[in-house]
């Protein structure tokens, strides 16, 4: 699966848990047994925090623009003044005991559900899978991947899927209630996000040449099999036929009030928000990596629902991927999940059931939709602005073989923070300059935490890419900044994991 380094553990379980120094609650399952112990998320020192801004921006900074931002942030932190008071009421929000988390509302209001551009490209993510080399038909991919998915559904729905690890600590698995059977909801002037419960809805969303179908993954209490759910799948694929329907997912790739302006309550919407989540059946056939990241990124933006929580794409030559939605939920957790479904299926390590199908099997259910001229209207303006969107975006995947992680720590270097800093001399390289640059670093290790910036331009950064392209320089000289460089990107990634990052508390 090509994806992004995130710390997740892709096992149910993990062999020699260490030693956890919090208490264990004994009322809940394995998966949430160390949620009471978490830590609270700190809020640093203003001095400190206001010292690593400053140290951060004169990186990108000249003398005069430098000067100018430390003398705000000198009269922002004067005895008495709006820094210092600023900070107390976030202390006393912090100290509350009934505040969990004191970023968290602002956060997720903020960044998410106040946020008003599309959440196709600005929010959602994707990962693309190697290929199946056992199920090349489409029908067997996706039934495979279900079955999988339901496995870790289970073990998160049963709380008992181990708790995720980092340096030897628990991280918070609150996000994962926002996993399975979850939608976003388009709303002024902020959406907001429901659950449902998983003992009573068992279905799935499939869609198939902008139709939506559902299948009931349960018949008579007992779960279909994988062979089951194949010949659920074709049938879809033969329901669907070879036409398009007016594509109403495409309405979830618009600005959410434009979305919220149309969006109504009816059942079939219902049904489809309600659902584990979405099975995409795409008619295209991508085969670079290219071709299918970008299927996966945004697809054609109309068969599609964007609002769920989770969406695995199947191709019609039998590649397939994933496109989550954001608002709740960051990667780790569903790196964990992918990760999950590709190694229970690569290793073979599933139980695919019978082989046998009910003959009382339900036919997939069409969902149709009240659609009046307004709607129509509104679905081609939203295809029109999608395809203009991502028209302005490229998309590019190389696949580096000269060497990987393992060359790059035998020279005593982190591997996130060597390619950070490739991607710092590349930017430098391209066009002569420095930029702003974040990479996200996660803060799951306090309760409900999600991310804080790490700032990967320095001015040790700085000074190594001018000396890379300096040939008066000499390589010993080159090396030494190039590791002062990697220290310094090592340093703020370990302080941002521990909530001392900068953007978070000024935020």
């Amino acid at each position: 699966m090509f994806r992004r380094n995130y710390v997740a553990a892709a096992a149910p379980s993990i062999p020699n848990k260490p030693a956890i120094p919090y208490p264990v609650d004994t009322a809940v399952g394995p998966m949430l047994r160390y949620q009471k112990s978490l830590p609270r998320l700190p809020v640093p020192a203003l001095s400190e925090t206001l010292e690593k801004y400053l140290k951060s921006v004169r990186a990108l900074t000249n003398e005069e623009e430098y000067a100018k931002t430390k003398a705000i942030v000198t009269e922002f932190q004067k005895p008495g003044g709006i820094g210092e008071e600023l900070h107390k009421r976030l202390l006393e929000k912090a100290n509350n005991p009934n505040v969990i988390n004191w970023l968290e509302d602002w956060w997720n209001e903020t960044a998410y559900f106040g946020y008003r551009d599309p959440i196709v490209v600005y929010v959602s993510y994707f990962y693309a899978y190697k290929d199946d080399k056992l199920r090349k038909d489409p029908a067997a991919r996706a039934a495979a991947i279900v079955t999988a998915a339901l496995e870790f559904r289970r073990l998160v729905v049963e709380q008992q899927l181990e708790p995720e690890y980092a340096k030897k600590l628990p991280l918070c698995m609150s996000s994962y209630k926002w996993m399975f059977n979850a939608c976003r909801y388009p709303n002024k002037p902020s959406d907001f996000e429901l659950t449902f419960d998983p003992a009573t809805n068992n279905h799935m969303t499939v869609i198939r040449n902008n139709k939506f179908f559902i299948i009931d993954l349960v018949k008579d209490g007992i779960q279909l099999s994988t062979s089951e759910i194949e010949s659920q799948i074709r049938k879809v694929y033969e329901l669907a036929g070879n036409t398009k329907d007016p594509a109403i997912g495409a309405l979830t790739t618009e600005n959410r009030d434009n979305w919220t302006d149309v969006c109504s309550n009816e059942q079939s919407l219902k049904k489809i928000e309600s659902s584990v989540f979405a099975l995409c059946l795409d008619d295209t056939s991508p085969i670079t990596r290219d071709e299918i990241s970008h299927a996966c990124w945004v697809g054609d933006g109309r068969n599609r629902y964007f609002d769920k929580s989770l969406q695995f794409i199947v191709f019609d030559n039998g590649k397939a991927g994933f496109c989550g939605e954001h608002s709740s939920m960051d990667g780790t957790p569903t790196a964990r999940l992918n990760d999950f479904v590709c190694d229970l299926i690569a290793k073979n390590k599933i139980n695919h059931g019978s082989s046998n199908i009910r003959s009382n099997l339900p036919e997939p259910e069409r969902l149709n939709f009240t659609l009046n001229n307004d709607i129509i209207d509104a679905i081609a303006k939203a295809e029109s602005n999608f395809d203009s969107l991502v028209a302005k975006h490229d998309l590019r995947v190389l696949a580096y073989q000269g060497y990987g992680k393992n060359g790059i720590k035998k020279l005593g270097f982190s591997p996130d923070a060597y390619v950070q800093m490739i991607i710092q001399l590349a930017y430098y390289k391209m066009y002569g300059v420095s930029r702003s640059t974040y990479e996200s670093a996660q803060t799951r290790k306090f309760a409900h935490g999600r991310t804080e910036v790490c700032r990967s331009t320095s001015v040790d950064s700085v000074n190594w890419v001018k000396a890379m392209e300096d040939t008066k320089v000499p390589l010993e000289v080159k090396a030494d900044l190039g590791r002062k460089a990697i220290q310094s990107h090592v340093k703020y990634m370990s302080e941002a994991v521990e909530g001392r990052g900068c953007d978070r508390h000024l935020f």
